[in-house]
């Protein structure tokens, strides 16, 4: 009988639970994109910058690194705003998001990097490659493959980290959660489910590593 009552409040509550779910994806989503946009930047900074860029951006990455995601985004949120840059709820929270997220790949990235032998570079360079070509042809495609794994990890810390937004009052998937517990009290239910929800993302971030992973792949 709990498990039919579970299921029909479930029910009465599809729209709430997508659109929560909607919004993690979003955000995770966006996180993601950005912060490994970002993060190739930084990785590149680290690993092929003159020294004063290296010594700001492994400055960067450290400060953020070691930073909770907590305060990221409340810092996003909150303290932009003291000096006039207000951003709301979702826009501070994926700019908290990807800011870490950028710092974890910036680091996986140049470890991929500097694992290339650097022979690569120089007989790109003697064939007049330009280093974005190079990095494009010959850096890019070797440290992708080294890449993935770990990017992965990161991927999915993002989507588990946007669990933090519900305190700036962001209505991800945790958030509309917690609603319908206070509602009907269901707590044990309603937080397995979003945790199956959870996972269901993970799941996906991870099969899709692992086509990347196969398209990318030397033939043996």
């Amino acid at each position: 009988m709990e498990l039919v009552a579970f299921l029909e409040t479930l029910w009465l509550a599809r729209i709430p639970i997508l659109k929560g779910l909607g919004v993690t994806v979003s955000i995770s989503l966006l996180a993601i994109l950005v912060g490994t946009v970002l993060g190739v930047g930084v990785g590149l900074a680290l690993t092929y910058g003159n020294r004063p860029l290296r010594w700001l951006v492994r400055g960067y990455t450290d400060f953020i690194r070691g930073t909770p995601v907590l305060v990221l985004v409340l810092a996003s949120y909150y303290v932009l705003g003291t000096i006039g840059i207000d951003l709301g709820p979702f826009q501070a929270g994926v700019l908290a998001l990807a800011v870490f997220c950028s710092s974890h790949v910036g680091e996986i990235v140049r470890g991929a990097l500097q694992s290339i032998p650097v022979g690569q570079t120089e007989a790109a360079k003697a064939i007049g490659l330009t280093f974005p070509q190079t990095f494009a042809y010959v850096l890019g495609p070797q440290a992708l493959r080294q890449v993935l794994p770990a990017w992965v990890n990161t991927a999915a810390e993002m989507v588990k980290a946007s669990t933090l937004l519900s305190i700036i009052g962001v209505a991800e998937l945790l958030l509309r959660t917690q609603e319908l517990i206070s509602r009907t009290f269901m707590s044990l239910e309603f937080y397995l489910f979003a945790g199956f929800l959870y996972f269901v993302i993970n799941y996906g971030i991870e099969r899709f590593g692992k086509y990347v992973e196969r398209k990318t792949s030397i033939p043996s």
